[in-house]
Parts: C-alpha cells; structure tokens; sequence
C-alpha cells in the first residue's frame, strides 16, 4: 500500500508525520507533495517519507491519496491531477466543507472518504470524524481508519450531515478552548499572577478537568455541582455565566461554524 499526501500545511503534515510514526506504513510507501520550494526544501531533511514537487511523478503510484490543501484550491487541484488519477485510488478529504459529490465529479472517481480532523492530531490526540462514498469497501474503509487514528482517534458517521456537525464540535472546537483559556488567563493576570504562573494555573486546571471528566461515567453537570457549594466562590462564577447566558451562546458558536460548514458545501 502506497499513500501520497497532497498539501504539506499543518494538517497535511500532521496526517504524514503521524503515519510515518506508525507501524502500517514504511519509509518508501509514503509519500507527500507541495508545490512550495521552500517547504519541499524543509521537508527534505526529514527522513520519514518520500517527498514530490513533481505530482506526476508520484500520484500514480498511490494507492491511498490524502487531499490536505485548503478549500478554495480544491477546483484548480481537481482541474490539474485529473488526467493522474484511475478509479482504484482511494481519496480521503482533509477539506472542509468539499462534498463527496464535488470531489468524485471534480476528478471523475469513486472512492471517496470525506473526514474532519482538528489540531490537537498535531500531537497525536485529535479526533477525526470520516464518511465514505457508497463504493469504497469495508476493507479499504479499515485501512483509512487505521491511517487516521495514526493522529488520535476516529468517529465513523453515517452521512455528511454529521461531517459538518462534527466541524462546528470537534474540528473548531479547539478554538472555543483556547478563547476561554485565555479569558482566563487575562483574568489570572489581571489578579497580579506572573505570566508563568498563569499559564500552569490555567493549563493544569484544564488538564485536570479534563482528565477527572475521562475517567468517570459522571456529567460535565455533576462535576459542576461537585466543585461548586451553596453559597460558595464556584456557585458565584457558575451564577455570573448564567445570568449572562454564556451556555447558549457557546451553543450559538458551534451551530455557527456548523452552519458556516454547510454553505461552504454550496458554494
């Protein structure tokens, strides 16, 4: 099995860092493409798979092709590798927002895996929620699935409704963490902590949080209502986010980039 990363940005290379780390694939049977000379200068010096400025000298030898370029490139892409491609070739889409239809009509193939990762898989914790055409077969969704959890974990779903919900949860999600990490920490800093400080104050209650959470069958409201006592300093915060109805807009956010997902779909 041959796999060819097309987009060395951030995802891209997540994706091709992570199955290079891996056991499925070795050195020779990995492959990533720019178009950049510099990135493909900088990514000559690592030495975890076969690099390509050229796509004709390595499209037709991928079994399995990651498309990790940004949306708005997807047509000039599609135009460009077109004539490279043949109906074995499995496709998987980085792209957010790129149907399974336009991908299969844009290169005139079949199999297509259309998935949503986020940038925690930077650091082998994301998750990547993955929907398949109806002509990719349950062992070649197994091997996408096992290339994809080389970044974290997997959430198969049903349709590319729930590839535009996961966008608005999972794959912007970590924006939504970091802006009210850094509340915090502008909170933390104003009350005269230290910079440093802040941070491991800020950094290890998430952590903590989140770990406490994983490990226990309890609700985010149970843990809630085990940290805040009547009358106490948590009650005054949890009361202060009610009164400003901070839950409904963080719901708000999500159905935003939810929405967001499904006209980037149309357009």
């Amino acid at each position: 099995m041959k796999v060819l990363v097309i987009g060395a940005g951030n995802m891209g290379l997540t994706y091709a860092e992570g199955m290079a780390k891996s056991s499925l694939l070795n050195h020779r049977n990995l492959m990533i493409f720019d178009k950049s000379a510099e990135v493909i200068t900088t990514l000559s010096k690592i030495d975890h798979f076969d690099v390509y400025d050229d796509i004709e000298e390595c499209l037709p030898k991928a079994d399995i092709v990651f498309i990790a370029v940004k949306p708005y490139h997807c047509d000039s892409l599609f135009e460009e590798i077109k004539p490279l491609v043949n109906d074995q070739q499995i496709f998987v889409s980085l792209m957010a927002g790129v149907t399974i239809q336009k991908i299969q009509e844009g290169l005139d193939v079949k199999k297509v895996v259309r998935s949503m990762p986020n940038l925690p898989a930077q650091v082998g914790k994301g998750v990547t929620s993955f929907t398949e055409a109806k002509e990719v077969s349950r062992v070649e969704l197994l091997m996408v699935r096992n290339l994809l959890d080389t970044t974290g974990a997997s959430i198969h779903v049903e349709t590319e409704n729930f590839i535009d919900a996961s966008t608005g949860i999972s794959g912007s999600g970590p924006a939504y963490v970091f802006y009210f990490m850094n509340s915090m920490l502008e909170a933390a800093l104003k009350m005269g902590f230290s910079k440093n400080d802040s941070k491991v104050l800020v950094s290890q209650t998430f952590e903590g949080a989140v770990k406490l959470f994983n490990e226990s069958d309890l609700s985010p409201s149970t843990w809630m209502e085990r940290v805040a006592s009547k009358g106490g300093t948590t009650r005054a915060a949890l009361d202060s986010m009610d009164d400003n109805n901070v839950e409904e807009l963080i719901k708000d956010a999500a159905y935003a980039a939810f929405d967001r997902a499904v006209e980037l779909g149309k357009e």
